[in-house]
């Protein structure tokens, strides 16, 4: 599932830090705006601990973890959507992607300049919710003039419902709010989707700090989390610049080390990987044996015929049942035999709807 996350913010935020410590793929990392205007692409592995626990079990020749993608954009400036700063390439980069990591410069560094003179993370966000909004307005406005006329006169429901959405669009859009702080109902949503609103993406706010902020925040960062309240997103907070420096350590080892003496549990790249899978409404189902141990990438609610075609179309196609042993059990008995033996693996029918974690085996015919 090629599902991307693209990364955006201001000139001079840190993206490309952070970006550089996720994928290893060096985008230039220039002390000036628009270093960045090819959106750089990295594919990159997702940790999950379950497929470690399984391969240590069944010993396989082969371990595949899942990825996603992430895309860095160029810093957005004001005017963006009119244009300026290579505005118009910058949003149809967004537009391209699932979600969006929006950084935010939470630090000071006087060594480091800021396109607006000085630091202030809620001022930034503003700057580009708005850009942002506006261009949605823009596309939301082009549609009301289509349906308009469809909608008053003619009998046509869809394009009366499509209308009736599209004003409550206008109306947030007007009043400064992203387009996803509309509730929309799954007909509703159904009707619109193909204006792929920059705003309606799911958004995780990163906080840029420096390393003594990493583990408690800053003040910098309690005020995005009150700018953020109600906004139905996601914060996290990250010191991209020690990142970078945990990633150049050669072992494992070292750098557990070096986030213990920090005060950390997990790497904020790891975790950020892991936020953006969830913000991507993704979950992780395995299959697993003496070949191959493998996690794949589902979308959240997927039933099994589904999810069995993400291995190949044909166990779509002949789908018959599936047999499914939970993770945890596999883990606590230690192989599929002993699963079986007491009972514990489940036959499931086309109507079975996939948890996180999911050990599967399709049964099909073609």
């Amino acid at each position: 599932m090629a599902l991307q996350c693209g990364i955006v913010g201001l000139p001079n935020v840190g993206k490309s830090t952070l970006f550089n410590c996720l994928s290893n793929a060096k985008a230039q990392s220039a002390n000036f705006p628009f270093c960045t205007i090819e959106p750089n692409v990295g594919v990159i592995t997702v940790p999950d601990e379950r497929l470690i626990r399984l391969a240590e079990i069944d010993k396989p020749k082969r371990v595949i973890p899942t990825t996603i993608e992430i895309v860095d954009i160029a810093g957005l400036v004001k005017g963006a959507s009119q244009g300026e700063g290579l505005g118009n390439k910058f949003l149809a980069n967004i537009r391209n992607t699932n979600a969006i990591i929006h950084v935010l410069r939470c630090f000071d560094d006087d060594n480091i300049t800021h396109v607006d003179g000085s630091v202030d993370p809620v001022r930034d966000k503003g700057v580009i919710d708005t850009e942002l909004q506006l261009k949605d307005l823009e596309t939301v406005e082009n549609r009301l003039g289509k349906v308009q006329k469809q909608a008053q006169t003619g009998g046509d429901k869809n394009a009366k419902r499509q209308y009736e959405v599209l004003l409550r669009y206008k109306e947030a859009l007007e009043q400064g709010l992203s387009a996803r702080t509309v509730e929309l109902d799954k007909e509703e949503r159904k009707c619109v989707w193909d204006l792929n609103l920059l705003t309606d993406k799911p958004v995780l706010y990163v906080c840029n700090v420096d390393e003594k902020s990493a583990v408690t925040g800053n003040a910098y960062t309690e005020a995005v989390a009150r700018a953020i309240e109600g906004e139905g997103a996601e914060m996290l907070v990250i010191a991209a610049a020690t990142e970078a420096d945990i990633a150049e350590l050669g072992s494992y080892e070292e750098r557990q080390m070096f986030l213990e003496d920090m005060g950390l549990k997990e790497s904020g790249v790891s975790r950020l990987i892991k936020s953006a899978y969830k913000l991507l409404n993704l979950e992780t189902f395995f299959t697993t044996g003496p070949d191959e141990t493998r996690a794949w990438t589902y979308n959240r609610g997927m039933k099994a015929p589904q999810t069995a075609g993400i291995i190949h179309t044909d166990f779509e196609k002949g789908f018959i049942r599936a047999e499914v042993i939970k993770y945890d059990d596999y883990v606590t008995l230690g192989s599929e035999k002993a699963c079986r033996d007491v009972g514990k693996i489940g036959i499931e029918g086309k109507d079975y709807v996939v948890q996180d974690g999911d050990i599967m085996h399709f049964l099909f015919n073609v």
